[in-house]
């Protein structure tokens, strides 16, 4: 007699798991515009961010929401599951396209410069050392724009799709501190 099984976990979390490309500037660092550079695989969030959120824990602490732009990302779900919990996702018309939002009780607001999936290994290390400059000042838009204009960037974010999702999250407030004391 022939025993079988069918497997409980869904096919995110039995996908092999790729290292996050993702830098993060020293927690001595004053703060600027970006805190560090992210280059996704992919455009798919529902993929792409449990990963960073588990690789975000030990330095900033649990990461309890995240919010991009609607404009390069295809489909934007309302949370993802990172681990045993579950990080709320949201999107903001006004907010700087090339910029993921990450909130966290323990350090407050972070901003990862997002570099788009299909930009080459070249441009992507020159886009996450400007971001990683202690001395930069600059959005990141700015960043990407700067990458374009010297001829670095292989690659530009494109809008996809239509309009973005239907149900927007509230606008945060412009006045909540960048990051929380220790």
């Amino acid at each position: 007699m022939m025993t079988t099984s069918t497997p409980t976990t869904s096919p995110i979390e039995s996908a092999p798991s790729l290292p996050v490309r993702l830098f993060l500037n020293p927690a001595d660092t004053r703060p600027g515009p970006v805190d560090g550079a992210w280059w996704p695989y992919s455009r798919d969030l529902t993929r792409e961010l449990p990963a960073l959120a588990m690789a975000l824990d030990l330095p900033w602490g649990r990461i309890t929401r995240i919010a991009v732009n609607p404009a390069h990302w295809p489909v934007i779900p309302g949370k993802v599951p990172v681990g045993t919990r579950v990080v709320h996702v949201g999107w903001f018309a006004e907010q700087d396209p090339h910029d993921l939002l990450l909130l966290s009780f323990r350090v407050g607001r972070w901003d990862l410069l997002v570099i788009p999936p299909e930009t080459t290994p070249g441009t992507a290390a020159h886009l996450m050392a400007a971001a990683g400059d202690p001395d930069n000042r600059l959005t990141a838009s700015a960043l990407m724009a700067a990458a374009r204009d010297d001829g670095t960037s292989g690659s530009t974010w494109e809008p996809e799709g239509g309009p973005g999702p239907a149900d927007a999250s509230p606008a945060r407030d412009p006045n909540a501190p960048r990051h929380a004391e220790a």
